[in-house]
């Protein structure tokens, strides 16, 4: 699951898995989630609701999933996918649709646009493959114009009463499906190992609140495995 990655140490390794996947990424998508993905993809795309004929970025973009939705669902919209995989990039942008998108190889953690550029930001599976997690949302508020709103496609480490079957299913099923479909069992050995690792929905959300943001919520999919989030920029 997702890419614009990070600075260097941890962010090569990160850019090398992701160059590495990006032939099999959204088949794997597919077999993870038992073909969610695409359906919280869309759903992301409907939640982010930019001004019309504004400007949208999609942060950690990969294949485009996202961005090619919300460029279909906002057709008068100029959308930018951004991602730090040329490879995940080139497999975007030869998808159809993929012309009326701006593509742009980018660092999450240093984007290179102006303050108050975007009327809305979309991002999928971003947030656990960066470093500076606070430093990564505060440029997406820094580029996000007032009252715009951001929308986050995350995994979620287990919690609850299903957590012990959970986690066993990340720990395990996870690489064994990358072996399986993909013959790549390390890759997705990193992807359990971060979802695991990774922060609840609600430690999000006290740093979204933290940095400004207000009208905070999620929702959480596939027995609490993945979450959406959203939080929208004051006035």
């Amino acid at each position: 699951m997702t890419t614009d990655r990070m600075p260097r140490d941890k962010g090569s390794e990160v850019h090398g898995i992701f160059e590495k996947i990006a032939g099999y990424y959204d088949r794997m998508n597919f077999v993870m989630t038992l073909g969610r993905h695409e359906k919280w993809c869309r759903e992301v795309a409907a939640r982010v609701a930019p001004a019309a004929g504004g400007q949208l970025l999609d942060l950690a973009t990969g294949t485009g999933v996202i961005a090619l939705e919300a460029a279909r669902r906002y057709p008068a919209s100029a959308v930018t996918g951004v991602d730090f995989s040329e490879e995940m990039l080139s497999r975007a942008m030869a998808k159809p649709g993929a012309d009326a998108i701006r593509w742009q190889r980018a660092d999450a953690a240093c984007l290179p646009f102006e303050n108050e550029s975007f009327d809305g930001i979309t991002e999928g599976y971003l947030l656990r493959n960066v470093e500076d997690l606070a430093g990564v949302l505060r440029e997406q508020y820094r580029v996000l114009k007032p009252g715009g709103r951001i929308v986050i496609l995350e995994t979620c480490p287990p919690s609850g009463l299903l957590k012990p079957i959970m986690g066993w299913g990340v720990r395990v099923v996870v690489p064994l499906l990358g072996q399986l479909v993909a013959r790549d069992r390390s890759s997705y050995t990193y992807l359990e190992s971060s979802t695991l690792a990774f922060k609840s929905p609600q430690h999000i959300a006290d740093m979204l609140s933290g940095l400004g943001f207000r009208d905070i919520g999620w929702r959480k999919k596939f027995f609490g495995t993945n979450v959406i989030l959203w939080a929208t920029k004051p006035k």
